[in-house]
């Protein structure tokens, strides 16, 4: 019996089962969140919710986002990021069940809860990829943003079809990604038992004490922050925007699908591309360049050329998620300063991701007009492409 043969078998199974993991975990992080704003309407009639709470739904786990972000990395270190990822994605199908109840109360609690188990996803994920795949990272990074990207994409789109072609009513909709996280949760559990504790001779090392005292984390951070804050902006009012311009309800809900699904291939590609780099700042000046022109289209145009800056947008963004999370890998030099920049950078992130919705909203209540929170929108992407090219240095962390 060959046994080197088989233990390399065996070996090459166990990284395709990791990697399966991998990609399963992220289709978890985005549809809890883009399944609900399509249904927004038929949530907001059935339990009487005002415009204002309606949109709570959206802020919420950007909330949960930033206040978890930071301690997910300590759990991680006590009890193992895989552990930690396993209950995590526990949290998001649970916080999917609850919300699906049909009651206010349970609706809000459950929204808390998936966003805490997203908050553990999204923070671990580059921490894991590092470690696992210390060669292969960038490659790793692209496989899970495009994932990411296909799950949020195929959210948004299906949700209004599941009640209105097969009146299921906005509840079931909710729930059907409750067994993706199942699926989630049952592929992922052999990962515990490989797992890694940082502990004993591991010096746990605070944030205030290091990480915050990085300007090289802070551009980091800002950058994730503005890319997540153009993100959420547009899958809340880039249907607005649209009908605006003369396209019907539902054309604009699908048009922003387009946007998302235009963005798969650049998000998983940038990140390859970034990792053959010496440094990223030209990918961040293209990137600000596709924002400035699309956004500049989009305020001015409707017409025929409105697909296109919408796609251009899509490529923008893609581009812009998957170069952060990129960031978050190179800019580290180990697996636990990956995970303590992801929490950093993440925390920050979703505070500002949080308030650009309502700015926005806030901006077209009071000027009737959409110039105003576009223009806003280009100032924005100026910002994210000033710490873009500051991120985008080949330097680490703690060390610049």
């Amino acid at each position: 019996m060959d046994f080197h043969a088989l233990a390399k078998r065996r070996t090459m199974a166990q990284k395709i089962f990791l990697v399966t993991g991998i990609v399963f975990i992220a289709f978890n992080l985005r549809p809890a969140i883009t399944s609900v704003g399509p249904l927004v309407s038929f949530i907001r009639s059935d339990l009487g919710l005002s415009n204002g709470m309606a949109g709570f739904l959206t802020t919420l786990p950007l909330i949960a986002f930033a206040v978890l972000s930071p301690f997910a990395p300590k759990i991680g270190q006590k009890i193992g990021n895989e552990l930690t990822i396993l209950l995590g994605v526990a949290l998001i199908g649970a916080g999917i069940v609850i919300r699906s109840m049909g009651s206010i109360s349970l609706l809000f609690i459950g929204t808390a809860v998936a966003g805490i188990g997203i908050a553990v996803g999204n923070v671990l994920l580059p921490g894991i990829v590092k470690m696992k795949f210390p060669n292969k990272a960038t490659l790793m990074t692209g496989v899970y943003s495009a994932s990411l990207g296909i799950s949020a994409a195929i959210a948004s789109g299906i949700s209004i079809p599941l009640v209105e072609k097969f009146g299921w009513g906005w509840e079931a909709s909710l729930m059907t990604w409750a067994y993706l996280a199942l699926a989630a949760f049952l592929i992922w559990i052999p990962q515990i038992r490989k797992q890694k504790v940082f502990e004993g001779r591991v010096k746990i090392i605070k944030y205030g004490n290091s990480m915050l005292k990085s300007k090289l984390a802070w551009q980091v951070a800002f950058f994730m922050g503005l890319q997540s804050l153009i993100f959420y902006c547009l899958i809340t009012w880039v249907p607005e925007i649209l009908y605006s311009h003369g396209f019907s309800r539902s054309l604009s809900g699908w048009m922003l699908s387009v946007i998302q699904f235009a963005g798969l291939p650049a998000s998983f590609i940038i990140p390859v591309v970034a990792g053959k780099l010496n440094n990223q700042r030209g990918l961040v000046l293209g990137l600000g360049t596709v924002y400035l022109i699309s956004f500049t289209g989009l305020m001015f145009g409707g017409g025929p050329l409105i697909f296109l800056w919408v796609v251009m947008i899509g490529v923008a963004q893609g581009s812009g998620f998957s170069l952060a999370l990129t960031f978050l890998v190179l800019r580290a030099k180990g697996v636990m300063d990956a995970s303590r920049l992801s929490g950093m950078a993440q925390s920050l992130g979703y505070f500002l991701a949080a308030a650009g919705p309502t700015l926005i909203g806030y901006e077209y209540d009071h000027t009737h007009s959409w110039f105003l929170p576009i223009m806003t929108l280009i100032i924005v992407s100026v910002l994210m492409t000033a710490a873009g090219l500051g991120a985008g240095r080949n330097k680490f962390v703690l060390e610049d």
